[in-house]
């Protein structure tokens, strides 16, 4: 009776089952493709729709606050609330959790787009223009490079949001790591649970990482500055 109670209480305390990870690891490469697919459209289309938003507020600035107004109300709604009020407008599914990870980059894009564009010396905006620059050459060839740093901030910022939103996707059908997670709960198994936030945190870290490696990449004029 002693030797039982004291081998289930080693089970309980045994955090993490590496044979089932051993035995799961087609799942695990399943729900990472599944997990960076969200992400990836997530951002991509966040972004789109972000620039287009942003470069509004810059040509017509009494757009901004509305804009900026409108993306914050939906940051601010609850991930769990906000799948739950999408659910019967577009059912369980991929496009839900899409349109739920879309609302939360839009509010990071635009700012940082904007903030970008508008730290771009006046010295440098005349002088394109005294080159001959049309509106849309200096703002992709000029405005646009030399906002990037901004910009790819706020990248890493919304990917990192993203990917931590997306575990909560699982509700929804479609959460990549998250459904470890769920999966875990459910069971009252730790193994899946530990696995699936174990792999977001990962994943979030060599996002960032990587993200900030391109910026520094894609701005040496700001590594010359720094250095001087």
């Amino acid at each position: 009776m002693r030797i039982g109670i004291l081998a289930q209480a080693s089970r309980r305390e045994k955090v993490v089952s590496w044979a089932w990870v051993g035995e799961h690891l087609d799942d695990v490469w399943s729900r990472t493709v599944e997990h960076v697919q969200l992400t990836v459209v997530a951002l991509a289309i966040g972004f789109v729709i972000s620039l287009g938003l942003s470069l509004l507020a810059l040509r017509y600035r009494v757009t901004y606050a509305p804009i900026t107004w409108v993306a914050s109300v939906l940051y601010t709604i609850p991930s769990l609330a906000l799948f739950g009020l999408l659910i019967p407008l577009t059912g369980l599914g991929f496009w839900t959790a899409e349109i739920a990870l879309v609302s939360y980059t839009i509010l990071i894009f635009v700012r940082n787009i904007v903030a970008g564009i508008d730290g771009v010396p006046a010295a440098v905006i005349e002088a394109a223009d005294g080159m001959g620059y049309t509106r849309f050459r200096r703002l992709w060839s000029v405005e646009l490079p030399l906002a990037l740093p901004t910009i790819v901030a706020g990248v890493r910022i919304a990917a990192v949001t993203v990917i931590g939103l997306v575990t909560v996707a699982a509700f929804v059908g479609n959460g990549g790591y998250g459904a470890f997670i769920l999966d875990g709960l459910d069971r009252n198994f730790s193994t899946p649970v530990v696995l699936g936030a174990g792999l977001s945190v990962l994943f979030a870290t060599t996002v960032d990482a990587s993200l900030a490696l391109v910026q520094y990449l894609l701005t040496p004029w700001a590594r010359r500055r720094g250095a001087s």
